[in-house]
């Protein structure tokens, strides 16, 4: 019975298409209240005080509750370095065990009160009659004012205002230079970029039948979110249970705590459900963004196209937090020279504080950054020697075993150069070879035509050491033979398909029709850690963990003939290293996913505009589990791609918000999205993979960006070295 490999329907279409499925936002409970946040909308202020007792006042507020009411005021994903809500100077006199961040507000979307009422509105009116006073200082919304010399420390566990520095050196730089007939020598901006998640930041939390403090919120890490919770009130874990609904999108947007912790101590402290929506403007200063880069880039190559040396230093804006900035940091230092076999390497990177909303997961993690570098540079070498880009590229690229920026072996399952191969046949790149041209002087009426090519990759799963582990549980009921299963796991399905993925792995194990499973998902009282939906991961670990419960559970069934049978089993891959703080040596990532990227567009001189006609994906996904899902995450990759490179520019000045809505800040919509998104599924078993599965999610993204630029650059003659290329900076550049 073939499960895997088919399109199956999802198991949450019908209830999504029926409009039954439950978001966080459309929960409720008898007798549940509301709550509003109180946001600093302040990037740097000593909080002096907070007076509540006009608010208080209002007919139907419960209560009100600060930073002094939370018992362990602090929280964050990789360090705990940031406040639940910042509490004001004049409560911390006595406060027990305060940190020395508090008192300060850092980003506008810091939280200063909880307030909960009856109803949505008497919370928004109370909120609105808090006082607050306030001592503001000097604003650093700079990388480059940031790590001046005696510049002001915006945190006190970040001396220079550096969060990390991760520095890889490989060979002789000096001497691989020397040998370089051509050096491209370029400075690359990246910029910001919004999730924009079609629900934003809600929940729901109240007390359970067995005493728990229960959180109903979107999120991307179950047991993840229980420990933070946990750990901010005071509590043991077992004490708190997080549970996942529907997801309305989540893109790395959802791993950072919003309204999780405010909800549980709400609920804590007045054993009542409460629920809370965020507005979207609310939700774009109150959760994290994609880190802003500063690149500086060298690359080298004999004339014959053989790479020599690559050194890039750059800096990534963190905000005022480290949230997932360490590992974001070092993902781009992994990938900012591309999937390429190079001798001679010297990279220094930075994660640096700033009191711009802070940074975080976004899909790629990264590497889309770092790649756009990288493959920008590639493009330019190619224009410099005279060179086809993908024959360029397939002369360089990494191959099973080829030494890594990180002088180790790339594991088994490097498959870049088929990927690239493939792209290349399908986009008829061969008869299709773009050549360059000189820029003419526009008129109103002239459409410039180009097409570029990029290629890149990317770690699946944690990486640097990171402990990695994904657990299921497995249950078979039947006389005779199997007649149904239930799966647990606490995976969260974002919207992905990651629970009919589930589904699928285990009617494959189990040689079961899919309607014969049922599913108990996302629920941190029914399922042991899952880990993360995010690094590209879900679908690798969760397929060992089903796999290997499924298996153990038959083996009870009909060796010991248990019924009912249940096993729990949970995966640990291959052990991965930390970067050594002055070589970088290491053994980083678990395995990789590949990717390579044509584009082709048309651009209106007189406007500006950008069209992509047609844009080829080609990814190795090992082996497709369900291949329409495979392609709808090629199809939204590549548009969220485009998005950040010709459309999305979130503008931040002195650490204000400027694009605070969806009418300043502008996403994709339907009439943006190319003609034609032509998707080639590559299927290489990764050997470490079950079935040979390797994670692809994040893949489609990653080198959108730097094919376009590329191709723009083919159409005008112009190279851009900042996102995005809105039309106004396109138009801009064509009338020069």
């Amino acid at each position: 019975m073939m499960i895997v490999g088919t399109s199956v329907s999802r198991v949450d279409a019908l209830s999504k298409v029926t409009g039954s499925a439950l978001y966080p936002g459309d929960l409720s409970m008898p007798g549940m209240a509301h709550a509003k946040v109180l946001f600093a909308r302040r990037p740097h202020a000593l909080l002096l005080a907070i007076d509540t007792r006009a608010a208080l006042a209002v007919p139907g507020v419960i209560a009100i509750f600060t930073g002094a009411d939370v018992p362990v005021n602090e929280y964050g994903l990789s360090l705990f370095d940031a406040p639940v809500m910042v509490t004001p100077m004049n409560r911390l006199d006595g406060v027990a065990g305060h940190k020395p961040f508090d008192g300060v507000v850092r980003h506008v979307g810091e939280k200063l009160a909880f307030v909960v009422a009856e109803t949505e509105k008497i919370a928004e009116r109370a909120r609105d009659l808090i006082e607050v006073a306030w001592e503001d200082l000097p604003v650093i919304g700079s990388i480059h004012d940031a790590v001046k010399e005696g510049q002001t420390q915006l945190h006190p566990h970040y001396p220079g205002n550096i969060i990390q520095h991760y520095r890889i050196r490989k060979g002789d730089i000096t001497a691989g230079f020397a040998q370089a007939d051509v050096i491209v020598d370029e400075t690359y901006v990246t910029s910001s970029q919004e999730h924009a998640y079609l629900q934003p930041e809600a929940g729901l939390a109240y007390i359970d039948e067995q005493g728990r403090i229960t959180v109903q919120v979107a999120g991307q890490w179950t047991h993840e979110d229980q420990e933070q919770i946990a750990h901010a009130l005071g509590l043991e874990k077992e004490q708190v249970r997080v549970i996942y609904p529907a997801i309305g999108g989540a893109f790395g947007g959802r791993e950072d705590m919003s309204v999780q912790i405010v909800l549980a101590l709400a609920v804590m402290k007045l054993r009542r459900p409460v629920k809370i929506i965020w507005s979207r403007e609310e939700s774009i200063i109150g959760h994290h963004k994609r880190h802003p880069m500063v690149f500086h880039a060298r690359l080298g190559a004999r004339r014959d196209g053989t790479l020599v040396a690559a050194e890039v230093d750059f800096m990534a804006d963190a905000g005022p937090y480290a949230f997932t900035s360490t590992k974001v940091l070092g993902n781009a230092t992994t990938s900012c020279v591309g999937p390429y076999a190079i001798p001679n390497v010297a990279v220094d990177s930075r994660a640096v504080v700033t009191n711009n909303v802070p940074s975080g997961a976004f899909r790629g993690f990264g590497s889309p950054q770092a790649l756009f570098v990288a493959e920008c540079q590639m493009n330019k070498l190619a224009e410099a020697l005279g060179m086809d880009p993908v024959a360029l590229r397939l002369k360089n690229v990494l191959h099973d075993g080829s030494i890594n920026i990180n002088n180790s072996p790339m594991p088994a399952g490097c498959s870049i150069a088929d990927v690239v191969e493939k792209c290349a046949i399908e986009s008829k790149w061969a008869t299709q070879v773009p050549k360059v041209k000189e820029k003419q002087a526009t008129t109103a009426s002239r459409t410039l035509t180009g097409r570029g090519f990029a290629c890149g990759h990317k770690n699946v799963g944690f990486s640097f050491g990171a402990p990695e582990r994904c657990e299921a549980r497995v249950e078979l009921y039947g006389a005779g033979e199997v007649e149904r299963a239930v799966v647990y796991h606490a995976g969260a399905d974002c919207g992905q398909g990651a629970h009919t993925v589930f589904m699928q792995v285990a009617a494959q194990a189990l040689s079961l029709p899919p309607e014969r499973i049922s599913l108990v998902v996302s629920d941190t009282a029914t399922s042991g850690d899952s880990g993360s939906a995010s690094a590209s991961r879900m679908t690798f670990m969760a397929s060992h963990a089903i796999t290997g419960a499924a298996t153990a559970a038959l083996e009870k069934w009909r060796r010991d003939e248990e019924r009912p049978a249940g096993a729990t089993f949970v995966y640990h891959p291959r052990r991965t290293t930390v970067m050594d703080a002055q070589t970088g040596q290491a053994d980083p990532h678990i395995t990789y996913g590949y990717v390579a990227v044509s584009a082709d567009i048309e651009i209106d001189a007189a406007t500006g505009h950008l069209k992509v006609r047609r844009l080829v994906c080609a990814d190795d996904v090992g082996r497709a589990v369900n291949p329409q899902q495979v392609t709808g995450q090629v199809e939204g990759g590549v548009v969220q791609a485009l998005g950040w490179t010709a459309l999305e520019n979130f503008v931040q000045r002195d650490g204000r918000v400027l694009t605070e809505y969806l009418s300043t800040y502008l996403i994709p919509s339907v009439l943006d999205v190319p003609d034609a998104v032509d998707t080639v599924l590559v299927e290489n078993a990764d050997p470490q993979g079950m079935l040979g599965i390797r994670g692809m999610a994040e893949m489609p993204f990653l080198v959108v960006a730097p094919a376009i630029i590329a191709a723009i650059h083919d159409a005008t003659g112009v190279w851009f070295n900042e996102l995005p290329v809105t039309a106004e900076r396109l138009r801009a550049a064509l009338a020069r």
